[in-house]
C-alpha cells in the first residue's frame, strides 16, 4: 500500500488505525465472557470510536519521512498512541469533573449512573471515579503492550523506546501543570505557554513525529531534532492554543462538550493570561470572580467571552497561532523529507490548528 496525502489517503491511514485498534482491544480483558467486565470494554470503545487519529498520524509520516514502508507493524505502533490518549482522556475528565466527553457521558459518568440504576451500596460519585481512574490506567498499561507487540523489528523498537517513555512522563507531568496552575489562581504568558507545551504540544504532534522517525532511522539523526522542535513544538502549541479557544468559543454541536466548559473548571490558558493582561481593573475582577465557578451559566459564560474578545485576548491567540504555524511550515520546508512526507505533514498541521473539535 503506498498511502497518498489526499483526503483519501488520510481516510485509508483512519482505517489502518482503527482495524489495529479493534484487533487488539478485542483480545484484551481476562475472561472475557465474564459479563463484570462488560462495562470496562464497553467504556473503552466508546472512547476509542471517535477522534481525529492526529497523534498516530504524526508518528506514521515521522516513518514515512524518514524513509519507513507501510508495513502492518507501524500502524499498530501508531494506533497504541490512540490507548495513551484515551487513558489521559478518563484522567482529565476526572480531574475537571466534565460530564461529557465527545458528547457522551464521560467515563466516571457513565460508571456513576451504572452504580446508581443498579441501586447499590456507598456512593455512586465515589464509585464511578474510581471505576474511570482504573479504565484509564489500564488505556495506559493497554498503550505500552500495543506498543511492544506491534511487531515491528527490534532494533527500531529499542530506538524508539526512550522517546515512547519519555513522552508518557512529559504527559503526566503536562497533567501537573494544568492542576497546580489552577492552584496558583494566576498565570503569566510563559506558564501558560509551558502549560500548553508539556500538557497537549508534545505528545500531540511533537513526540508521535519523533516516534515514526526514530522507528524508522533507529536513530535520531541532527535533522530529525531540529524537525521536532522547529515543526513539531511549534504545531503542537498551535494544537493547544486551538483547543483552549474551543474550550470558551467553540460550539457543543461541535465540540461534544457544554459550552464555556473550560471557564468553569477555571482553566488558566494563554486566553486567560492574555485576557488579565490587558483588562481594565473591572474587568479583571468579573473575570477572576466568574473563573472557576462550577456554577457559572450561559450568562456568565457569555460575559467572559465578551471580555476575552474586547480586550483583544482572541485575537492575539489567533495571530499566535498563525505565527507558529508559519513558523512551523518553514522548518518543514528545510527538513530533508520526501516530498510526498512533507505535503502530509503540511496538511495535517493544518488540520491540527484549524479544527472545530
Amino acid at each position: 500500500m503506498d498511502m497518498t496525502t489526499d483526503a483519501a489517503g488520510l481516510e485509508i491511514l483512519r482505517a489502518q488505525v482503527e482495524r489495529a485498534l479493534g484487533e487488539f482491544v478485542e483480545r484484551q480483558l481476562p475472561d472475557g465472557g465474564d459479563p463484570e467486565f462488560a462495562p470496562l470494554r464497553e467504556a473503552a470503545d466508546k472512547l476509542l470510536s471517535g477522534g481525529k487519529r492526529l497523534r498516530p498520524a504524526f508518528c506514521y509520516w515521522g516513518w514515512r519521512g524518514a524513509g519507513g514502508t507501510d508495513v502492518p507493524g507501524i500502524f499498530t505502533a501508531a494506533a497504541s498512541l490512540e490507548l495513551l490518549q484515551a487513558s489521559a482522556l478518563v484522567h482529565d475528565d476526572v480531574m475537571d469533573k466534565s460530564d461529557l466527553r465527545r458528547g457522551m457521558p464521560s467515563a466516571h459518568r457513565r460508571f456513576q449512573a451504572m452504580h446508581e440504576n443498579s441501586g447499590w451500596h456507598g456512593s455512586a460519585e465515589q464509585f464511578g471515579e474510581g471505576a474511570a481512574i482504573l479504565l484509564g490506567n489500564l488505556l495506559l498499561i493497554w498503550s505500552g503492550e500495543m506498543w511492544r507487540a506491534s511487531g515491528l523489528p527490534r532494533e527500531s523498537l529499542e530506538a524508539a523506546q526512550p522517546v515512547h517513555d519519555h513522552m508518557r512522563t512529559e504527559l503526566m507531568c503536562g497533567q501537573y501543570l494544568d492542576l497546580l496552575e489552577q492552584a496558583h489562581g494566576e498565570n503569566s504568558f510563559e506558564s501558560a505557554l509551558r502549560v500548553a507545551l508539556y500538557k497537549s504540544g508534545k505528545y500531540s504532534v511533537e513526540q508521535p513525529l519523533r516516534l515514526g522517525l526514530a522507528l524508522a532511522g533507529r536513530e535520531l539523526a541532527p535533522w530529525m531534532d531540529e524537525l521536532c522542535a522547529g515543526f513539531g513544538q511549534r504545531v503542537g502549541i498551535a494544537f493547544q492554543l486551538r483547543d483552549d479557544i474551543l474550550g470558551v468559543f467553540g460550539d457543543p454541536a461541535q465540540t461534544g462538550k457544554p459550552a464555556g466548559d473550560d471557564l468553569r473548571e477555571g482553566k488558566r490558558t494563554m486566553l486567560v493570561a492574555r485576557t488579565l493582561a490587558a483588562a481594565s481593573p473591572a474587568e479583571a475582577g468579573t473575570v477572576r470572580r466568574l473563573l472557576g465557578d462550577p456554577a457559572l451559566d450561559e450568562r456568565g459564560v457569555e460575559t467572559l467571552r465578551q471580555i476575552i474578545d474586547d480586550t483583544g485576548a482572541l485575537r492575539e491567540c489567533e495571530d499566535l497561532i498563525g505565527d507558529y504555524l508559519g513558523e512551523a511550515l518553514a522548518a518543514l520546508d528545510s527538513a530533508p523529507v520526501t516530498a510526498q512526507a512533507r505535503a502530509a505533514l503540511t496538511g495535517l498541521a493544518i488540520a491540527a490548528t484549524s479544527r472545530k473539535t
